[in-house]
């Protein structure tokens, strides 16, 4: 894979940050030593250089968070000067009381205080629908909250369908949530997949660059369309037989159901995806897993990869291929 894939390069920071949570309340905080090059600068200025938005701001003066300088309590305008001390405490959180806690047994692959990655298997719902208002990840995800006392609501940065398997990152925190949004517009956050398309794929390697929409008969179905939304899928074949196509995947953009558009739209639909023309003889679910996400941590600026072996449904397909 790592010749189809890169790590992202982190930059180190020219000030000291420091991470604390307040045991009493739980609230998410952030402390900077200022450095010489902020001198001067406005708290406004620094923080929204810093990825703090002005819906944050707003939030920490009016709902019950703080803004401090060597402990005294400080507004945006105050300037900055060196080696000063920065406390931002951000409010408490809302849970949402409509979201009901279940003891759902959680694979997580890591966490840390700002963000989750959990392997989701087939057949959960990332998020409860009013059909379906339990059995999602948010609802085993309020429930592990809950026992770990962190009072925080579900931000869930990356979605799967609800038959699509693999890698899911979780924002533990808004600040983390608005900072991995940022990162994922500006295709920051890269996820990579593999899947089982029904037929040969003639080129080894190629790109489907084809804008996707709401079909227009249907609430549930998208298809490619001129006035659709931009949509760039990234393949490579792996390995085919006679019959399917072993592929890996990017995503270039975030679009509902885009891989499962995408091949379909060129002839090759995943295996198991009936919605989409996939025949459903070798599998009963579109064959199609998240394995590899990768991205710069938003906080630590760490390079992070994660990946997961194929789930056994997709595992018995692919130990059945015979070139």
């Amino acid at each position: 894979m790592q010749d189809f894939a890169h790590f992202l390069s982190g930059k180190e920071s020219t000030i000291h940050l420091f991470r604390t949570v307040d045991k009493n309340m739980k609230q998410h905080e952030l402390n900077w030593e200022i450095t010489r090059e902020h001198k001067n600068k406005e708290i406004k200025v620094f923080l929204q250089e810093q990825g703090i938005s002005r819906r944050a701001l707003s939030a920490i003066k009016f709902t019950g968070g703080h803004i401090r300088v060597n402990g005294v309590e400080q507004n945006v305008r105050y300037r900055l000067q060196e080696c000063d001390f920065l406390e931002l405490l951000f409010p408490p959180e809302q849970e949402n009381e409509r979201l009901v806690k279940e003891p759902i047994p959680l694979w997580i692959m890591y966490e840390d205080e700002d963000l989750l990655v959990v392997n989701k298997p087939a057949g959960m719902n990332t998020i409860p629908s009013r059909q379906q208002p339990t059995g999602s990840l948010a609802n085993a995800l309020a429930y592990y909250y809950k026992q770990i006392k962190l009072a925080s609501a579900v931000h869930i940065v990356t979605r799967l369908d609800r038959d699509t398997s693999g890698l899911v990152l979780i924002a533990k925190h808004r600040h983390a949530h608005h900072l991995l949004s940022q990162m994922q517009k500006q295709g920051e956050v890269q996820r990579f997949y593999e899947a089982f398309a029904d037929g040969v794929l003639q080129q080894p390697v190629g790109i489907i660059n084809e804008p996707i929409g709401r079909k227009s008969d249907s609430i549930i179905e998208r298809e490619v369309r001129r006035d659709g939304q931009p949509a760039v899928t990234r393949y490579k074949v792996i390995q085919s037989t006679s019959t399917f196509t072993h592929v890996q995947l990017k995503l270039e953009t975030g679009r509902t159901h885009q891989i499962r558009v995408h091949l379909s739209y060129i002839g090759h639909p995943l295996l198991g995806d009936d919605l989409y023309g996939g025949k459903r003889n070798l599998i009963e679910r579109q064959a199609l897993h998240c394995r590899q996400i990768q991205f710069t941590h938003p906080i630590s600026q760490e390079c992070l990869s994660f990946q997961v072996d194929l789930p056994v449904d997709m595992q018995i397909i692919s130990n059945s291929e015979i070139p």
